[in-house]
């Protein structure tokens, strides 16, 4: 089926143009102006005009809970969510139980992920069995298997030997090390950022020494074995400060924010509210503005959600008892867009940079993050113009753990196309 979208604004290799795009067998076979007029043969149109056409989003952190915790959330749910946020690549986490700690327990969620997955899933594997920290997986046997890198996100590798010797492990079979950075001696039972507004609400604080302390280390660790080391959801100016100078010292490192660390800090919490509590925590004002500096000279690669949905009952009541963590495909775009482009700190094409090309450039997939001719056609189209609300029953995600709910916001998504079908439209 040849299908061609006209009118659009389209963001292509580094510029946003006028331009039509036409479709074929799943492919972008054309980008002109004017391409109606040639006379091909089409089955279906688009007219596009005012809205922002963007090669697909790519994030390379999200929970998708399958197997194990289907209550949270499943793989068509959550692929359905991101294609609802006008992603159409995304890296699952490998949280999941049983975790994909070997080859069988790999191909079991890769065939899952093909069977319901609305967009394209990239699959991480353990770096550690059961994600325990203490025994290295098969690095080798889950690369030949099609693993997209290894990370036990959710839990820190505590031993430093241990996670050296998984540096060298990756660095020789040249596959990214993605790291969850948390020293858990240095937690002492905190569930948000130690500060002034946990005391105020009379909340155990989270140090943000137990992120910059073991990214440290990871660094150094990271600069003797030559691996790309990938530093998950960076949330402190410390950290920052590691990465910059590590970047100077041309180490192997690229690392991510998450949105919800850019939005908010921990004065913005109103109360004990469960919907607050993610890991690492919001953090203070001048942290925020560290990591915003950071995306804008360069230190920080690129944007990823985090993805983290949980059940009603796991986010009831305080932070004290909730589960960590916040949902986050379905608000990205739309949040950034809005505090941040139409503010002027972000220009559109940089966030798209960092929401599409730095990712897919970053992780090497080959047919992402771009709109040209032979690559796969998986497209993003927002409203940039009309103000819209982020509501609980728009949600495509069994996770509805986001304090952003109610938010007036722009740069709603209209269609997610994946290898030239429509996975998300937005209903008229």
């Amino acid at each position: 089926m040849r299908i061609l979208l006209e009118n659009g604004l389209v963001y292509q290799a580094g510029r946003l143009q006028k331009v039509d795009i036409l479709i074929s067998e799943g492919k972008i076979i054309a980008l002109g102006k004017n391409l109606s007029q040639l006379g091909i043969d089409v089955q279906k149109k688009f007219d596009l005009t005012g809205k922002l056409v963007a090669p697909g989003l790519v994030d390379v952190h999200v929970h998708y809970r399958e197997p194990g915790f289907t209550y949270k959330e499943t793989i068509k749910t959550g692929s359905q969510a991101a294609a609802h946020g006008g992603f159409t690549t995304v890296c699952a986490m490998p949280n999941l139980d049983p975790v994909p700690d070997n080859v069988a327990r790999l191909q079991d969620v890769q065939k899952r992920n093909a069977k319901d997955g609305a967009v394209h899933i990239k699959q991480y594997a353990s770096i550690t069995q059961k994600r325990q920290g203490e025994k290295l997986t098969d690095f080798e046997a889950l690369k030949h298997a099609g693993a997209f890198a290894f990370s036990d996100d959710g839990s820190g590798i505590q031993e430093a030997g241990t996670m050296y010797l998984a540096m060298k492990k990756a660095a020789e079979y040249d596959m990214p090390l993605v790291e969850h950075i948390e020293d858990n001696s240095l937690l002492f039972g905190g569930v948000m950022n130690a500060g002034r507004r946990a005391k105020e609400l009379n909340l155990p604080g989270m140090l943000g020494l137990s992120e910059s302390s073991q990214l440290a280390r990871d660094l150094i660790l990271a600069q003797q074995t030559g691996v790309h080391y990938h530093a998950c959801h960076l949330s402190t100016k410390e950290s920052v400060e590691l990465v910059r100078w590590a970047k100077s010292k041309k180490i192997n490192v690229t690392c991510e924010v998450a949105p919800h660390h850019l939005l908010l800090a921990d004065a913005d919490i109103p109360c004990d509210d469960s919907f607050y509590k993610m890991n690492p925590p919001l953090r203070s004002k001048e942290d925020q503005k560290a990591l915003i500096d950071g995306l804008l000279d360069g230190t920080i690669d690129m944007i990823a959600t985090d993805h983290a949905p949980h059940s009603e009952d796991e986010k009831k009541g305080s932070m004290c008892h909730a589960a960590f963590g916040i949902t986050g495909s379905e608000t990205a775009f739309a949040l950034l867009y809005t505090h941040f482009v139409k503010k002027g700190i972000f220009k559109l094409e940089q966030l798209l940079e960092w929401m599409s090309a730095v990712p897919a450039q970053k992780f090497r997939l080959e047919n992402a993050g771009a709109l040209l001719p032979g690559k796969n056609a998986d497209i993003a189209v927002f409203n940039l113009k009309d103000e819209f609300e982020l509501k609980n029953e728009d949600y495509l995600s069994k996770g509805t753990n986001t304090p952003f709910t109610g938010t007036k916001a722009y740069g709603e998504t209209e269609m997610t196309f994946v290898d030239g079908e429509i996975v998300y439209q937005k209903e008229d």
